[in-house]
């Protein structure tokens, strides 16, 4: 008879010893894995991440340059149209011109009318002066006739009525001179020291001409800045009124982009740091490099239509969020362009902290400067030839002489 146990009761005991020796052991690998990994995280925060600051609350922002009509009008023309790019000083709208080209035509008319009529007072003045020389002479001619008279009084060869009537010639002589020297200072203060082309009544002509010549130009709506048209509201045969808002312009190779930091991310920002930007749009294969350019000058619930009351009680603390602009490289802009509003993530290196906290200036080229209307040679010219026209080139006071 065989006593020696069956081989499966002596396994039991060795399968239930070695279960909490491989619990004991995972725990232990799962734990060293979980201080390994909390080690390479700290140093990844020690050396690495507590120099970044990131944000997915970042949004594309850019100019949005309105056009506007600044003449009243009517729209006969419409060269552009919703998602198309022009180019700077394109034309957009046109007005009709017809208006503006019959008041040009009036302010003409008016300017040609101001010269003849200046040139009239210096022929006046000039004839005064010559009466007045005239009279002068008459003047002094009755005088020595006078004292002729009065010589031969005595002798009985004139008698005592006629050189009476001498007198009173005398003095109707010194009458009328007096009045031609009186009309001749009225005349001169109208034409003193100034000649007929700096004359104020021929300025204001010329300037009617000119400001008629710009409402014409002003018919003729351009494109201030190259970029993408956006908003356009007018319609062909509309009527407009100045300040009308007719479409709008983005220049979309200057855009930037307006990330909303929390206040505790702010303390080591400044003005210069190195930024990162990814955008929705492209995913994660575009990164953009750019510069933080500038700090808002408050929160955004600060500058907010309906501000919060802080103080009436019941307030709520809430972490603010601050818009910080960041500039991007323009030939990443032109290789992958950006539209106002897209959403992005930017990740700011704040390591160097040497920057300024204010910025002195944010765009590195501003928008061009645009030409004024009202500098038009031809304009010039016209009222040039309108001047010699009319004789503008002969008459000069004497006070401009001397």
């Amino acid at each position: 008879m065989n006593d020696d146990p069956p081989p499966a009761a002596t396994t039991k005991p060795v399968a239930a010893s070695s279960a909490p020796s491989n619990r004991r052991r995972g725990l232990m690998l799962l734990g060293l894995a979980a201080l390994l990994g909390g080690v390479a995280y700290g140093g990844y925060w020690l050396l690495i991440a507590r120099h970044y600051q990131s944000t997915d609350d970042a949004y594309v922002n850019g100019d949005l340059v309105p056009i506007t009509s600044e003449v009243p009008g009517t729209v006969i023309s419409l060269n552009a149209d919703d998602t198309q790019g022009v180019r700077r000083e394109q034309a957009l709208v046109e007005l009709d011109p017809a208006d503006a080209q019959v008041a040009l035509s009036n302010a003409e008319a008016r300017l040609a009318g101001a010269v003849r009529e200046v040139r009239t007072r210096f022929a006046t003045a000039g004839e005064l002066r010559a009466r007045i020389t005239d009279r002068e002479i008459e003047l002094k001619r009755a005088q020595d006739d006078y004292r002729r008279r009065s010589n031969l009084l005595l002798d009985g060869a004139v008698s005592s009525e006629e050189l009476s009537h001498t007198q009173d010639n005398i003095a109707q002589m010194r009458a009328n001179l007096t009045e031609a020297r009186e009309q001749l200072k009225a005349a001169t203060v109208q034409i003193d020291g100034t000649t007929v082309k700096s004359h104020p009544q021929v300025r204001a002509a010329e300037a009617a001409v000119r400001e008629a010549a710009l409402a014409l130009r002003r018919t003729h709506i351009i494109a201030p800045v190259a970029g993408v048209v956006a908003r356009r509201t007018v319609q062909v045969g509309q009527r407009v009124a100045p300040g009308t808002p007719l479409m709008a312009v983005v220049p979309l190779d200057d855009v930037w982009i307006d990330a909303n930091f929390k206040e505790v991310q702010l303390k080591d920002m400044r003005v210069g740091q190195p930024v990162e930007v990814r955008s929705d749009v492209y995913g994660r294969g575009v990164k953009y490099h750019g510069k933080l350019v500038g700090l808002s000058a408050g929160s955004g619930s600060a500058f907010a239509l309906l501000p919060a009351q802080n103080a009436s009680g019941n307030w709520i603390k809430i972490v603010q969020r601050v818009p910080v602009r960041i500039a991007l490289d323009p030939q990443q802009l032109a290789a992958h362009p950006l539209r106002v509003g897209l959403s992005t993530t930017v990740n700011v290196d704040v390591r160097d902290t040497s920057g300024a906290l204010i910025a002195s200036q944010v765009r590195s080229e501003p928008l061009p400067v645009q030409s004024s209307l009202g500098i038009d040679p031809e304009v010039d010219a016209r009222i040039a030839r309108i001047l010699a026209a009319n004789g503008a080139d002969g008459a000069v006071s004497k006070a401009a002489v001397a």
